[in-house]
């Protein structure tokens, strides 16, 4: 009887040893599993920056839009038709060619942007509202469309074209010369400071206010004072053909740099930082009791819908860096084509239309990096957007305008030492994307480290116990070696193969 007594306490022992190994064998897969879900979440957050379908879900009802949010197609074209019947069948006719052909020009772009607004499709901003933006597009489709036919111009015949908007306008302006006598104390002069007073104006607080915007669109403060330092470059390269580029020193880097492009940058990263933390939930106005609640939320709609920050990692991979690098160059090349335009169809520096293309510009290029960065996180998106293919092409169309009509200046060659260093930083840009992007590129993504977790042992083992270097770990492997094919064959293990694993480590820990 004692002999049948010790057989039946050695089966139950090895019956309970055996499920105690099935069930710490069930609890380590299932560790492991999410332990290699968390992995693979931290990796897809490195590779995406933005849950984009969680934006694609997070829009507007449309089963119950508010009357704001409507259309209103059929109302538009009644309206638009009613204007033309009038124009053609009850208006007397003015016998001014002059008159008639500013009015229907201005009435056919009315038309075109008001048949935008109404029936292009949507961007990717909804405040304060998506017709501000379909507005923005139209008149920038628009516009690429005049500056391609005032590319087939003359210089002259472009500039009398501009009379048409103002008649001051096409008349040759002076550049003023920023440099000359650029000491901060002139001792000489009745006004000691009159150079300081001189170079402050009107455009210190335009060039803060830019860098505040760009800040804000880029939405990342690195990127934009690298734009800010190449352009101070980019001046003292091109003060040879443009007089307005020849500036003081302590203009270049105290005043721009610093003071304004700083300041505006800074600006700009505390306004990131406030609409970064800003919760975002959005009620109707007439759901809110109060009048301060209606008025804070009719400001609201002025702000963000929501939030996205624009992790750029351009160093992340080579795509990136070249989408960073090129990004770059076009947002240079249209602060180049803002003076050079000025230069070439002779626009003075204070008029309207200055401000008024950087303004559009400045909503163009919040669209176009909204869309070039979904492009470049979103696995999904496989195509350059709408505003961003439209942007292009008007710094495009820009640039081979101020080269075409301005081609005496353009053609003027760099100094010999200037051309030398920029050669010398087109050549370490090469080398650096060479070296960083195919040199020293990883060939291999090194495996997740897993935990060396013993099961089975009577003896209490900690979870985080780690095998010495050459200890056989629970699975009969010798701990770091790749152990990733016989994992598979953990989970087809009999009770029989668990059981000799158990009396393997019995011994060892004994």
């Amino acid at each position: 009887m004692e002999v049948v007594d010790g057989a039946m306490q050695a089966v139950d022992g090895a019956i309970d040893n055996a499920k105690n190994a099935m069930d710490n064998a069930i609890h380590r897969i299932k560790k492991e599993v999410k332990l290699q879900k968390m992995k693979s979440d931290s990796m897809c957050r490195l590779k995406t920056a933005h849950n984009w379908q969680e934006v694609k879900e997070n829009v507007e009802d449309p089963d119950a839009p508010s009357y704001f949010w409507r259309a209103h197609t059929v109302t538009v074209l009644l309206v638009l038709i009613c204007c033309l019947v009038y124009t053609a069948l009850i208006e007397n006719p003015v016998n001014d060619s002059t008159y008639n052909a500013k009015r229907g020009f201005v009435a056919a772009l009315f038309f075109w942007v008001t048949l935008g607004m109404t029936i292009m499709p949507d961007g990717p901003f909804l405040r304060p509202h998506p017709a501000l933006w379909r507005f923005t597009f139209a008149f920038g489709v628009f516009y690429e469309l005049l500056l391609i036919y005032i590319l087939f111009q003359t210089p002259v015949d472009a500039r009398k074209l501009l009379k048409y908007i103002d008649g001051d306008l096409g008349e040759p302006i002076p550049e003023k010369d920023y440099g000359g006598n650029c000491r901060l104390y002139d001792g000489d002069n009745e006004d000691p400071w009159h150079n300081i007073k001189d170079k402050v104006d009107i455009f210190m607080v335009a060039h803060l206010a830019g860098y505040w915007c760009k800040t804000i669109i880029f939405r990342d403060w690195w990127l934009t004072t690298v734009i800010s330092i190449m352009f101070e470059f980019l001046e003292y390269s091109l003060e040879h053909q443009l007089p307005n580029f020849s500036e003081c020193w302590w203009d270049h880097w105290i005043l721009d740099v610093v003071i304004c492009n700083g300041g505006g940058t800074i600006l700009g990263v505390y306004t990131l930082r406030w609409l970064s933390m800003k919760t975002y939930y959005w009620r109707g106005l007439y759901e809110i009791p109060t009048y301060r609640g209606k008025i804070k939320r009719f400001f609201g709609q002025f702000s963000p819908h929501g939030w996205i920050e624009f992790t750029w990692n351009p160093l992340s991979s080579y795509e990136r860096w070249i989408a960073i690098v090129c990004i770059t160059i076009v947002f240079l090349i249209t602060e180049l084509n803002t003076f050079y335009l000025k230069f070439v169809l002779w626009i003075p520096p204070n008029h309207i239309l200055n401000p008024v293309r950087l303004l559009f510009i400045l909503l163009w290029g919040a669209v176009s990096l909204r869309e070039t960065f979904q492009l470049l996180d979103d696995p999904n998106c496989d195509k350059l957007g709408r505003q961003s293919w439209v942007m292009i092409a008007i710094v495009v169309t820009e640039l081979l305008i101020c080269i075409k009509f301005g081609w005496s200046t353009i053609t003027k060659p760099l100094p010999r030492h200037i051309a030398l260093w920029w050669v010398l930083g087109a050549a370490l840009l090469l080398l650096y994307t060479v070296v960083k992007f195919y040199l020293l590129k990883p060939y291999y993504i090194p495996r997740p480290e897993k935990e060396n977790i013993r099961m089975g042992s009577p003896i209490n083992t900690p979870a985080e116990h780690k095998g010495l270097p050459g200890e056989v770990d629970g699975n009969g492997y010798e701990v770091g070696e790749d152990n990733t094919e016989q994992a598979g064959d953990k989970n087809s293990l009999t009770q029989a193969g668990l059981f000799t694993n158990q009396l393997r480590e019995d011994k060892k820990d004994l």
